[in-house]
């Protein structure tokens, strides 16, 4: 082997260790990561776990009391949605990152993740508009 190739081959292996330490330092972040939510209208608090589980429910002051049972069901099914959402969001910005081409001689691109397929409904917006196209809408705010 040349001297040229056994230097790309080089390259291209250290470069592959760094984007796996990466990926094991984005996956050991948002291990025990969570987020909270609560649906629009206060009734409902709900917290999700990295992987979109619901991992705490609650109902603050009480509103839920005067809610009739669709009502409640559907603040909790909005709240967990919010929560999927949001996590899933914070998960694409972990690993936003490793998608990027690195642009260097090796020829490694960044990772392609198919995010439809890794949080499918998580990323509906709520409101009919589909799932989010791009990573640059990430910095959306969301208001009350």
């Amino acid at each position: 082997m040349s001297d040229s190739m056994e230097k790309k081959l080089a390259e291209a292996m250290a470069e592959l260790t760094a984007v796996q330490e990466a990926v094991a330092r984005a996956e050991g972040e948002l291990g025990q990561s969570s987020t909270t939510a609560r649906s629009r209208d206060r009734a409902v608090e709900v917290t999700v776990g990295p992987q979109g589980e619901l991992t705490g429910l609650k109902f603050p002051d009480n509103r839920h009391r005067s809610m009739t049972g669709p009502q409640l069901a559907a603040s909790i099914m909005e709240a967990v949605q919010e929560g999927r959402s949001e996590m899933a969001r914070k998960v694409m910005d972990v690993f936003e990152p490793l998608t990027r081409t690195t642009g260097r001689t090796t020829g490694i691109r960044g990772i392609d993740i198919d995010w439809d397929r890794a949080f499918g409904s998580a990323l509906d917006d709520g409101h009919g508009g589909g799932r989010r196209s791009s990573a640059r809408l990430h910095d959306e705010i969301h208001e009350d």
